[in-house]
């Protein structure tokens, strides 16, 4: 019998649909309630960091190098108060086959998939994993097809979407291009489905047991050559991937006292799956949109239970504009000589700034950077944007208005960050529990759980809890 192809049909099957193409039973690690055994899923379904490492060498992903920003650091220090500004670093994840971080995913993915006997993969996606998967697929003999969200209902697309797309092409890939909205995981779902291929997700365990070997890298790095842990990473985050699995790296390490610390563009303003505003931002990951609604609800992913829960790892979240990523961009580019794309520059603009903080015997750690092909540049995206209608100004970052205009710090001294108000996300998160899961009495399980989720204490779980008149069972 035909399966029904209707949205509704389709969307009402994606548990079934999501476990066959994944492999794993999510089930087993339900707790009942809104919990589940977070940590088991993680052990049971993954890997060692040894064996992940072993995986990624054997492909030639890993071990990348790490460069010290002595003239960034300088000019840090130039605009810090008397006495600071920390080193930073930066681990130079453009070296990986593919160009970014997310061929650690990719690699301990499709060598899953490969494993397990699938003759390919798929992933959603309009960033560099889509490179990376294909990469990865074309080296293990598989079948690649990558799902872009692509263009608005004009059929125009952003220079960085178009060149990944060129890139994964160039690896092999089949590239399902499509508009912004609802279709994009409807076509996706019917894909797995009809091909019986590999859900190749970042959010699964073995994409973010993938990113752990970067972490844990960054910590034996910095104790044989500094003899210490660094005292902060900052991390790009998006789907919280990125942050979660760096994280989880360090503490393998032990390096506890490490600092981990998200940073995202902001987009505050303009809505992510919206037709008219869709070219209307300059940035098409690392940015609001995604990293403040993946934060607060990580199970939004195209798994039953992402493995990416970045509150859990969280110590700070700051945002800055768009103008200030590419100024930085230019900066890293003319100051130390490396040209890298505006993802990992999102974290290096936050270094910049959060280094003057610091003191200048510290260590801060860019912990990525993503090559930059030509849709990547700063000159191409500053243009679309102008055709677009956005204003691009010289002057006060903090003047920047997501969709209406671009502004580049006037000179170094105007590079600003913005705190994230941490506390607000982790209570977003336990609304967002609570409500999802149709829950309204919670037991010691679900308290444990989301006091783990939200990297907090039992006080602040049963208040958040109690004001929203949920019943407390424990």
């Amino acid at each position: 019998m035909t399966k029904d192809r209707s949205y509704e049909a389709v969307t009402a099957r994606k548990g079934e649909i999501m476990k066959k193409a994944v492999g794993i039973d999510f089930d087993q690690f339900e707790l009942g309630g809104l919990a589940f055994d977070y940590e088991k899923m993680m052990r049971e379904t993954g890997y060692s960091i040894q064996e992940i490492e072993e995986i990624q060498k054997e492909v030639g992903v890993g071990d990348t190098p790490l460069y010290e920003l002595r003239n960034l650091t300088a000019l840090a220090r130039k605009c810090a108060p008397k006495g600071k500004g920390a080193r930073i670093f930066v681990k130079d994840e453009a070296a990986n086959p593919s160009g970014s971080f997310k061929a650690r995913r990719a690699a301990t993915s499709i060598y899953h998939a490969k494993k397990l006997g699938y003759k390919g993969a798929i992933a959603a996606t309009s960033g560099n994993y889509g490179a990376a998967v294909a990469s990865q697929c074309s080296m293990k003999g598989l079948k690649s097809i990558i799902v872009q969200e692509c263009y608005d209902s004009r059929g125009v697309g952003q220079p960085e979407i178009i060149e990944k797309a060129r890139a994964c092409e160039a690896y092999g890939a089949e590239v399902v291009q499509l508009t912004v909205g609802p279709e994009l995981f409807y076509s996706f779902l019917l894909l797995l489905e009809d091909t019986g291929y590999f859900n190749a997700s970042l959010y699964t365990p073995f994409a973010i047991a993938g990113v752990e070997t970067l972490g844990y890298e960054l910590a034996l790095e910095f104790r044989e050559r500094e003899g210490k842990d660094p005292d902060v990473v900052v991390v790009t985050n998006a789907g919280g991937g990125n942050l979660t699995g760096t994280a989880r790296g360090l503490l393998k390490a032990g390096a506890t006292d490490t600092r981990v610390i998200g940073a995202s563009v902001d987009l505050s303003g303009l809505h992510m799956a919206s037709d008219t505003q869709f070219n209307r931002k300059s940035f098409t990951t690392g940015h609001t949109g995604f990293g403040v609604p993946y934060a607060t609800w990580p199970d939004r992913s195209d798994v039953p239970r992402s493995a990416a829960r970045p509150l859990r790892y969280l110590d700070r979240y700051v945002t800055m504009n768009q103008g200030t990523v590419f100024y930085m961009t230019e900066l890293l580019a003319q100051v130390e000589g490396l040209e890298r794309g505006p993802a990992g520059n999102t974290a290096l603009s936050a270094a910049f700034k959060l280094a003057q903080e610091m003191d200048e015997d510290q260590i801060i750690v860019v912990q990525e950077t993503e090559y930059t092909g030509a849709g990547k540049h700063i000159l191409p995206q500053l243009t679309f944007a102008r055709e677009n209608g956005i204003e691009i100004l010289v002057g006060d970052p903090t003047e920047e208005v997501p969709g209406k205009n671009i502004i580049l710090p006037k000179d170094p001294s105007y590079v600003q960050i913005k705190d994230l108000d941490v506390d607000k996300l982790k209570l977003s998160l336990i609304k967002h529990s609570v409500k999802n899961t149709g829950t309204t009495k919670v037991n010691k399980n679900d308290i444990e759980f989301l006091i783990a989720e939200t990297k907090s204490n039992e006080e602040f779980v049963r208040k958040a809890l109690t004001d929203l008149k949920v019943s407390i069972d424990a």
